[in-house]
């Protein structure tokens, strides 16, 4: 299996039975819902997003595109649909990924729509936003797509609010000096 390093760039929030453990010290033993319903492990991927149909960045859908695409052998970039934010993101499951497919081509993996804060926050939100959990950051998602870089050791390393655009070169330039492997191809 390759190990890559995760940018998750949704919010979501919907707490899961399905999670092993939301006092988890390791991003890597959470579960979260694809958005077609499959239960998944974070094992299999490593970064995190949350996002919205009905948002002023909801064009970022654009660039988070492009890293996927760019970085796709050490990046995984994760989409996590949240409502929180003023009902921004009130389509279904299936609403919320053909809109995404036909509007910004996103083909990086997409989970269902959770919450990101509140009594009923995605366990790997918490997690995201605890620091007695994660090591530091007690940032919760102020808005759709904040966005935090864990490596491939499931260490949250960075956090980006949602005015950080995901080709910002403060994040690209973290990918450039920090992944494994470099883009695997340029976009025009």
């Amino acid at each position: 299996m390759t190990i890559k390093t995760v940018f998750l760039f949704f919010l979501l929030g919907i707490g899961f039975s399905d999670d092993k453990s939301s006092d988890s010290t390791i991003f890597y033993e959470h579960n979260a819902k694809t958005i077609d319903g499959q239960i998944t492990s974070m094992e299999e991927y490593r970064g995190i997003v949350n996002v919205a149909s009905k948002c002023g960045f909801t064009p970022q859908y654009e660039g988070l595109q492009r890293l996927h695409e760019n970085y796709g052998e050490s990046l995984a970039v994760l989409g996590f649909p949240s409502n929180d934010f003023f009902w921004q993101e009130s389509g279904t499951n299936s609403e919320i990924q053909i809109f995404c497919k036909l509007n910004y081509g996103v083909t990086f993996q997409m989970f269902e729509k959770i919450h990101v804060k509140g009594k009923n926050q995605h366990p790997i939100y918490k997690w995201l936003s605890d620091s007695s959990l994660n090591g530091w950051n007690e940032k919760i998602p102020s808005w759709n797509f904040c966005k935090y870089l864990i490596d491939e050791k499931g260490k949250l390393l960075e956090y980006y609010n949602m005015r950080t655009a995901p080709e910002d070169t403060a994040i690209t330039r973290h990918l450039r000096n920090n992944l494994t492997s470099g883009p695997i191809r340029s976009v025009n």
